[in-house]
């Protein structure tokens, strides 16, 4: 019973509710077999990246790296303090941003290089290299389009070739403040040690002589532009006193304040005694409003008023009256009315009446005079205060403009003293300058270079090209689609593993011996064609196995190879012949030697020779072989006929084993036809070097057509690159069957399997 094709059992699988597991398990043993499959090639890869990385290292030019040590000072010594003209402020973050950026600019850059004339310095003399030569080449090339060059002056050349040096120099140069001090190291490289330091010093030495010059120019500026700002303040300012004087001469102006404080202080109590003459010139008024209300001939209603009764003459006047009415009473009680006393007291008490009656009138004329009075009293005030505001006012727009002219004095005389200060000071301290930093410390030549580091170059060349190695190894298996092992037999083909056979190695230009097997060098090679019969006999134990065809993909995988072998060894066991039925491309007669126009197969169909003339005995194996014959024109048609059944009866008849060695199923449909009339089909795969899905596919065909597949042989295998748990059960590279192991193999194998009819 053959084992289906993968999609066969897929689908089967699928029907019977087996499903695959979803998740792949990561095996990390897969991963070392790989590394441990490609190491030599991997650690070769490593050394030589290594040694070239070290020839590499040993041509390049060492460099050396010296560094000074500058203290940027914060607060610089000064002779007097004007920090003011400068505008800067030392104690900022942005101040030592600005100092280490100035450090690294292109003027410092400049003025080194044409200070220490490094144009000439091997440093940036450029050397010819392949890319200048492929230019100059390109350039010679007539046919080739040229690059419009643009014409520079001398002048402008120079200034090129400058700027290009400053590039290259500041390439080598480093500035790196040292984190939270004041601190900045500078680092030059340098292929010379003495110039690497040479250059660190000078760049500190030229920046703080830099500095120092911009200092004493700016403070030669500042000078110069006091000196003509204070010419301008000193004519401001007598201009302004001069407009000072003339104001008061002309407003006749000596103590202003002093003046506007009195008329402040006389308009303050006019506006007092005006609120009070109004406050009673009102009262007066209510009183004389009553006065009219009840008529001037009602003295008793006249006497209710408040104001008329509480007067002193009124109270004065009414006491009198109260004391002769109780004086009138009393005698009234004693006297009679025409009594003398009666008589004079009612005398004195009409006079007292009398007197109180005009001592009211008197006093209601008055009030109406003092009314008047008070009315004339508010005009004349309001009159006064009128005048006194204006006098104010007039004061006032005076003071105003008098300040303002004393302001305008003040201010340019408090500019002209400061200017005048800063003056004096710039004009003292022009010749003193503190520098803007100082060394802390000074490069000193190197004696070792700082790169290249070349045994850390090699080093890492080394791991890197290892890290690469195992990254191609692994891409390469990823890519490698061909079979490699007995599991990738079994895992990507479901298909059982008969056996494999190793590569076998041969010297240059020489060809592989038909009889190999039988050589004391081929011990191993036939050990393993041994298990391969005895693994395709015992799974053929139930079956019906006389009859089987042994075919491949493609061609050159061996399969002849295998068929010839095979037959060998089951020749040890039973009578057996090898026929070529690759009627497109025949080899065996070719292997054997026979005779190209030995009849064969092709006429044995054909019935132009019996089966004898159409056999030939190999005498070291003892098997018979029947070569293709005459190569027809249509082989397809040739097996295909009754024909071929016929023959093939014929051959059954007279042998145990027949074995065909058949056509690649890519190329022809030989060995479909053929593959449906055997018994089994023995299917050969080249390691390593045939692709999966060609052997899928003809496999498929395979399963289609019917055919029975006995199983798979792995061919040229090597067993160099393979693991030691790759190897298939059946080969062994350190023993080989001797004649015990021979015999024993013949006694199992005839106990199990019937004998076959012989001829």
């Amino acid at each position: 019973m053959s084992t289906p094709f993968p999609s066969a059992l897929n689908s089967s699988a699928e029907q019977s509710g087996n499903k695959p597991n979803a998740e792949e398990v990561i095996d990390l043993r897969q991963y070392i077999k790989v590394i441990n499959k490609y190491k030599w090639r991997i650690v070769l890869l490593a050394f030589t990246v290594a040694a070239l990385a070290a020839v590499v290292a040993l041509n390049i030019t060492p460099q050396y790296r010296a560094t000074a040590t500058l203290l940027i000072e914060a607060d610089q010594a000064k002779a007097v303090s004007f920090e003011e003209i400068y505008g800067l402020d030392s104690n900022r973050k942005e101040y030592y941003l600005t100092q280490f950026e100035i450090l690294k600019s292109r003027n410092i850059a400049q003025a080194v290089v044409q200070k220490l004339n490094l144009k000439n310095h091997q440093d940036f003399l450029s050397e010819p290299s392949f890319v200048d030569d492929i230019k100059a080449l390109k350039d010679s090339i007539p046919f080739i389009p040229k690059k419009e060059v643009v014409q520079l002056s001398a002048d402008e050349q120079a200034a090129f070739e400058l700027q290009e040096l400053v590039n290259a120099f500041s390439e080598r140069l480093t500035i790196s403040p040292v984190r939270k001090t004041q601190l900045v190291n500078i680092t030059y490289e340098s292929s010379d040690p003495k110039m690497a330091a040479l250059v660190a010093n000078t760049v500190g030495e030229v920046y703080i002589e830099q500095n120092m010059n911009a200092k004493m120019g700016l403070t030669q500026k500042a000078a110069g532009w006091l000196t003509t700002r204070l010419s301008d303040l000193r004519v401001r300012l007598d201009a302004s006193e001069g407009k000072l004087q003339a104001y008061r001469e002309r407003e006749n102006l000596v103590d202003v304040e002093g003046v506007l404080g009195l008329v402040s202080q006389e308009l303050e109590q006019t506006s007092g005694q005006l609120v009070v003459t109004r406050n009673e010139m009102n009262k007066l008024q209510s009183i004389v409003r009553v006065i009219d209300e009840y008529g001037r001939d009602d003295i008793d209603r006249l006497e209710s008023i408040t104001e008329i009764t509480s007067h002193p003459v009124i109270q004065n006047v009414k006491q009198t009256l109260i004391a002769v009415e109780q004086k009138v009473s009393e005698l009234g009680q004693e006297y009679g009315p025409k009594h003398p006393m009666m008589i004079a007291a009612n005398a004195e008490l009409a006079t007292v009446k009398q007197n109180l009656t005009e001592q009211v009138k008197r006093l209601v004329t008055g009030v109406e005079k003092e009314l008047n009075s008070s009315k004339r009293n508010v005009t004349a005030l309001e009159a006064e205060l009128v005048r006194i505001r204006a006098q104010y006012q007039q004061l006032t727009a005076k003071e105003f403009e008098y300040r303002k002219l004393s302001r305008e004095v003040d201010t340019n005389r408090k500019i002209y003293d400061t200017f005048f200060s800063r003056s004096k000071e710039t004009e003292v301290t022009s010749d003193f300058n503190a520098a803007v930093a100082r060394f802390t410390d000074r490069a000193f030549t190197p004696n070792i270079p700082a790169k290249p580091n070349k045994p850390l170059i090699v080093m890492l060349a080394f791991v890197a090209a290892i890290g690469l190695g195992i990254v191609m190894a692994f891409l390469v298996e990823a890519l490698n689609d061909t079979f490699k092992s007995a599991m990738d037999i079994e895992n990507k083909l479901s298909m059982r593993m008969l056996g494999l056979l190793p590569l076998v190695s041969l010297a240059k230009n020489s060809l592989f011996d038909v009889h190999h097997f039988y050589q004391e060098q081929g011990r191993s090679f036939a050990e393993s064609v041994r298990t391969l019969r005895t693994s395709f006999v015992l799974t053929q134990l139930d079956k019906q196995a006389q009859v089987l065809a042994v075919t491949s993909s493609v061609p050159g995988e061996g399969k002849s190879t295998v068929a010839t072998n095979l037959a060998f060894a089951l020749g040890q066991l039973d009578k057996t012949i090898l026929v070529d039925a690759d009627m497109r491309k025949p080899s065996i007669g070719k292997r054997f030697g026979i005779e190209p126009y030995h009849p064969g197969l092709s006429n044995f169909i054909a019935g132009t020779a019996t089966l004898e003339e159409c056999i030939y005995h190999d005498e070291t194996s003892g098997i018979s072989v029947m070569p293709c014959g005459f190569l027809p024109p249509n082989p397809l048609e040739l097996l295909a006929s009754a024909r071929f059944n016929q023959v093939l009866e014929q051959l059954k008849a007279n042998f145990d084993r027949v074995l065909f060695d058949t056509a690649p199923l890519q190329a022809v449909s030989d060995s479909l036809v053929i593959a449906r009339q055997v018994d089994t089909v023995i299917y050969v795969v080249k390691s390593d070097d045939t692709r999966i899905g060609v052997v899928k596919a003809c496999l498929g065909r395979l399963v289609a057509s019917n055919a029975r597949i006995g199983g798979v042989v792995l061919n040229q295998v090597d067993t160099k690159k393979m693991d030691k748990h790759d190897y298939y059960h059946g080969y062994y590279s350190e023993y080989s069957y001797g004649d015990v192991q021979e015999a024993s193999s013949k006694e199992i194998t005839s106990s199990n399997v019937k004998p076959l009819k012989s001829a």
